[in-house]
């Protein structure tokens, strides 16, 4: 797997995440459990968005020392912008599936933050090892840019039919299945993942949750990992990109939870973003469509739909 940054950015990345979940586990945590409101979501999705910014800026200034080319250290940049945009736009959907499993499950607010702290550190292992994977796997057999090209395809147009029908997790599979293999408690004990009842050691809800949000995680990293090999099969591009993104996915949430019906419509443009990247990676022998167009025509979907929703936004 063949990488243009070299070996010292790697440990600085490492360094980024090992410092960020630090903050997260260590930092924060000393705050306690704790409803976050919209003020400290934006502070904290603004500083996770600047932190992104400043890693890109240092790859930018890493591959022009180590190529001595200003040109190449554009497009590997605007590639990781781009691939960074993708992933925080699908992490909207899956935004909007952890509320609808924090609603169903009645998880309070102030348990709702441990809850996406472990599902972000489980999100960095598992795509980590996918992304390794998926970028062996393209290096190997060219043909699997056709399957991830027909499966952001199809799943672009599921996305679009989906959209605006009411979800519920009453006949989810993976939910029945959970259920009948672990034993749950019908109330919370504090933030604890095992409570005892009748002298017997039992799941709470809360551990339901995090289960449920590790599986849907899996789910989307299915669709947003190929997304992001359609613009770069840099493996450091791919995975530094995903991963900047997924750090700020908890800040984003409470972010969104404020506002998530003035989004209504977002799932059309996220659908459509998904066919395009998809037709993209179908056609990369016969034309290869420029990372500038690619994060031009995502960032004109993305304002065209956000205006859009903003514009025929319920009240309320």
């Amino acid at each position: 797997m063949e990488t243009i940054a070299p070996l010292w950015l790697w440990g600085v990345f490492v360094a980024f995440v090992l410092a960020a979940l630090f903050v997260d586990f260590v930092v924060l945590k000393k705050q306690g459990a704790h409803a976050v409101g919209v003020k400290e979501a934006l502070n904290w999705s603004l500083a996770w968005i600047g932190v992104s910014f400043l890693f890109n800026g240092l790859l930018w200034w890493a591959i022009k020392d180590t190529t001595g080319s200003t040109a190449m250290a554009n497009e590997k940049s605007l590639e990781f912008l781009t691939g960074y945009l993708i992933e925080k736009s699908l992490a909207v959907d899956n935004i909007f599936v952890f509320l609808l499993i924090f609603t169903y499950f009645a998880v309070p607010p102030a348990f709702q933050k441990r809850v996406l702290m472990i599902g972000i550190l489980g999100a960095i292992v598992l795509r980590t090892i996918m992304i390794l994977v998926g970028a062996w796997l393209l290096e190997q057999f060219h043909w699997i840019l056709y399957v991830f090209g027909a499966f952001l395809i199809l799943t672009g147009i599921k996305m679009w039919w989906a959209a605006g029908k009411e979800e519920s997790l009453d006949d989810n599979p993976a939910l029945k299945l959970l259920r009948r293999v672990m034993p749950v408690s019908k109330n919370f004990d504090g933030e604890k993942f095992f409570t005892v009842e009748n002298g017997k050691k039992i799941a709470t809800p809360l551990l339901m949750v995090i289960a449920m949000v590790g599986l849907t995680d899996v789910i989307f990293a299915v669709d947003s990992i190929p997304a992001i090999f359609a613009i770069t099969k840099d493996p450091f591009i791919v995975l530094t990109s995903n991963v900047f993104a997924i750090l700020g996915l908890r800040a984003m949430f409470f972010l969104l939870q404020a506002a998530a019906s003035r989004f209504h419509l977002l799932n059309y443009g996220l659908a459509v973003i998904l066919v395009f990247i998809g037709s993209k990676m179908m056609l990369i022998d016969v034309f290869k469509i420029p990372v500038a167009v690619s994060l031009g025509v995502v960032l004109g979907i993305l304002a065209i739909t956000m205006i859009w929703s903003a514009k025929t936004a319920p009240n309320t």
